[in-house]
């Protein structure tokens, strides 16, 4: 499987999608309909959201992340209405080559680590590690992916002999980064 070539091309945002000004959005993005876009939010390069999904204030996709239609994303841990939060948001970020599903709720502060992938419906209150694939509510520990996307292994200890039947990485060139880039 071949990474998509990059041509810098401007993001592709479907209406009625709304993007505030100061908001950043890398190129070769895309943006499904009837999404939400906070002046404070930082959209990479390659990432693809689907529609019906908001990022408010605080909340950073890296580079080449996926994400599932209605994922909701938050910025602060105890909400009040009668509390001003502005300018002080909790962060989340979700680190390059991740996926997040469909439905998935990401509780602010989280940092979902590079190539992690976080399944439908789950419901992420603590940081995921690289690789990792989180599922259910809490988002617990299920297996590891490969930078391909496929899965390696399952349970919650990190495997150190696998080897991924779809792309030939190992476990151990998986987990270092080792042919991470998108581009080479």
């Amino acid at each position: 499987m071949q990474p998509r070539t990059r041509t810098g091309a401007p993001p592709r945002i479907h209406q009625p999608t709304v993007v505030m000004a100061g908001a950043k959005v890398g190129p070769d993005t895309v943006i499904g309909a009837f999404c939400f876009i906070a002046r404070g939010a930082v959209v990479g390069q390659g990432t693809r959201i689907q529609s019906h999904t908001s990022l408010w204030d605080g909340v950073e996709l890296g580079e080449d992340v996926f994400v599932g239609p209605a994922a909701v994303f938050t910025n602060v841990r105890h909400p009040r209405a009668a509390l001003a939060r502005a300018p002080h948001w909790d962060r989340t970020l979700v680190e390059d080559g991740a996926t997040i599903g469909a439905g998935a709720i990401l509780v602010a502060p989280v940092r979902v680590h590079r190539c992690a992938m976080v399944g439908s419906g789950a419901v992420v209150t603590r940081d995921v590690p690289a690789h990792a694939i989180v599922v259910g509510n809490p988002a617990r520990i299920f297996g590891w992916a490969c930078v391909c996307g496929e899965t390696e292994a399952r349970g919650e200890r990190k495997p150190r002999r696998a080897r991924c039947a779809a792309c030939g990485r190992t476990m151990g060139e998986i987990l270092r980064g080792v042919g991470t880039d998108a581009h080479g």
